[in-house]
């Protein structure tokens, strides 16, 4: 782990705290006195640290993803399974050391990776928690999952610290991420941020532990924009760029007020989003719904 890297990393996430830009809503509030969308002050708010099993196989071994799951988050999403800590600020405040703790807690427990889940609002307790724990050993691969809503500044300042990104494409119109996220401008954030994470790290390869995988879970009635995302991984990213195509989606939270959005996918609509895969030839991983379709796009791979 590059000690000069982070003491940077720290200097410019110290500076911001001060006057917040580090995701896309671009508070532009000083967080030692007052708190912005994300609703968090200075010291980093978790809800959870835990050995994850449910991240993409890679990620995972045979230990577990060491996932820390941080409290607070600059988008709104209507469907959020996450709403209680995401949007209702459940979690408890932690210092740096503590955070610093649980890292080698969980390297000590036998992670594969460090999961850093919605990392956003915390990157300034996160660098510094890593420049203490790199004092005792800590040398996990540093996974960013990311909902993609983050400004390519934040991003450049985490070049040669992280690993792996691990991010979302929500949606592929503006229009659509201001509905079911509330935020103006998703799409054209998404797609900067998505390059920027490119060109740090490239696309995935499980033999480095180093690269980019776009998560693209699938919505009801395409809201999700799924031909228009592939497209865009093939043609602006690479097709050598792993997707991780999601069919969990279950209505919860604001969602089940929305007619469009409250129920959960079906098989036609899960098939219809493996043929745009193939169609773009793209690969990664995939979650079959019903016995009825496992298997038939059994693309699995660890690039």
């Amino acid at each position: 782990m590059d000690t000069e890297k982070l003491k940077d990393a720290l200097e410019y996430f110290e500076s911001r705290i001060e006057n917040c830009n580090l995701c896309a809503r671009n508070c532009m509030v000083n967080r030692k006195e007052s708190i912005g969308v994300c609703e968090q002050g200075v010291n980093a708010k978790i809800t959870n640290a835990v050995l994850h099993f449910g991240e993409e196989p890679p990620l995972v071994g045979t230990g577990g993803a060491g996932a820390v799951f941080f409290s607070g988050c600059g988008m709104r999403c209507v469907y959020c399974q996450n709403f209680g800590f995401s949007q209702m600020m459940v979690g408890r405040e932690i210092d740096d050391e503590s955070l610093a703790n649980i890292f080698m807690k969980l390297q000590n427990s036998g992670a594969k990776t460090l999961d850093l889940v919605t990392p956003e609002p915390h990157l300034r307790s996160i660098v510094h928690a890593l420049i203490i724990a790199s004092e005792s050993g800590f040398n996990l691969p540093i996974v960013f999952n990311t909902s993609s809503y983050v400004n390519v500044e934040t991003l450049a300042h985490l070049d040669g610290i992280v690993d792996v990104y691990l991010a979302d494409i929500r949606y592929t119109d503006d229009a659509v991420g201001k509905k079911y996220s509330l935020v103006p401008d998703y799409w054209t954030v998404a797609q900067r941020s998505l390059k920027e994470m490119y060109r740090q790290v490239g696309s995935f390869k499980a033999d480095r532990m180093r690269g980019l995988i776009v998560r693209h879970l699938i919505l009801p009635n395409g809201i999700a924009g799924t031909q228009k995302a592939m497209r865009f991984v093939a043609e602006e990213l690479s097709t050598s760029v792993p997707v991780s195509l999601m069919s969990q989606y279950f209505p919860v939270y604001k969602a089940l007020k929305m007619k469009e959005i409250s129920r959960k996918i079906d098989d036609d609509e899960y098939v219809e989003a493996l043929d745009v895969l193939e169609k773009y030839n793209l690969e990664g991983w995939y979650q079959p719904l019903y016995e009825k379709i496992k298997g038939v796009y059994a693309k699995s791979i660890e690039r």
